[in-house]
């Protein structure tokens, strides 16, 4: 159940930096306007605060895990909202940044 929660937790927090990051470009690149860029800013601290949900205490191993969700994320979400295709490259390196969040988050430790 704690890996579950973890999980989701990483989902939501790639969520809010990536679309908060996503909405301060577009308002900035795109000219859209102040609106997206406060609505950006306000997700970008959202995010700040789902870190410290993690089940698990360590900030630098959250934070080291969550860089692999990160990279993972940016790339999907380029997919969905911009169009953009990785090639096999990207994919390799996402999958890699993955293995990495498994290792480094849910590799037994025998604490």
């Amino acid at each position: 159940m704690l890996t579950a929660r973890s999980i989701g937790l990483f989902l939501l927090a790639a969520l809010l930096e990536i679309g908060g990051a996503w909405l301060v470009w577009q308002g900035v690149r795109e000219q859209r306007g102040w609106a997206w860029i406060g609505a950006g800013i306000v997700a970008l601290g959202a995010y700040g605060f789902v870190a410290t949900l993690q089940p698990d205490a360590d900030f630098g191993r959250i934070l080291a895990a969550y860089g692999g969700v990160f990279v993972a994320g940016s790339l999907a979400w380029g997919m969905a909202a911009d169009g953009y295709r990785p090639d096999r490259f990207d994919v390799i390196g996402a999958l890699l940044c993955l293995a990495g969040v498994a290792v480094i988050m849910y590799a037994p430790r025998g604490r």
